[in-house]
């Protein structure tokens, strides 16, 4: 680890909270000259356990493929973004459990620091949904900053009075 913020993972998974993770490490990005990585994991039921064998899912080779194609093309608007404000960033894409594959990502990566928004469930939603990013803070290989843009979240959820 140095102490310099150069090389920036970015996890998203396309929610608000995601997005608002995205701006604030483009404005790190932007002040420390650091590259940007756009990670998307596609979570791999057959991986996770999520379905057994007594579920039938056809086509899953398509379906995976087609996950991934929208990730390739949500993150390609992102990565227009960032380089419409004059930074470096890459993409990837890749399969597995989100905490596990993000903090795999970051180790194999040599990043300098993880930024990555959060839901902020607490309670019964907490321990049923669990926290990705609460799995990757406790695991990661290198600082994690964990963003919740609540205002920026609700007022997307209201829509503005006419």
């Amino acid at each position: 680890m140095t102490n310099t913020i150069t090389n920036i993972l970015v996890p998203v998974d396309f929610s608000p909270h995601a997005e608002y993770a995205f701006t604030y490490a483009t404005t790190l990005a932007e002040r420390f000259g650091a590259k940007l990585v756009l990670l998307y994991v596609v979570d791999d039921s057959f991986v996770t356990g999520g379905w057994s064998s007594e579920i039938y899912v056809p086509n899953v080779p398509e379906l995976m493929e087609n996950l991934i194609a929208d990730a390739d093309r949500r993150l390609a608007t992102l990565k227009a973004s960032a380089a419409a404000l004059g930074l470096t960033a890459e993409t990837a894409v890749i399969r597995g459990r989100p905490a596990h594959a993000i903090v795999e990502h970051a180790k194999n990566g040599g990043f300098d620091l993880i930024v990555m928004g959060t839901h902020g469930r607490t309670g019964v939603s907490h321990v049923v949904m669990g926290s990705v990013a609460e799995r990757v803070l406790r695991k990661a290989p290198c600082p994690v900053l964990t963003v919740r843009g609540t205002e920026a979240v609700e007022a997307r959820a209201k829509p503005e009075a006419a």
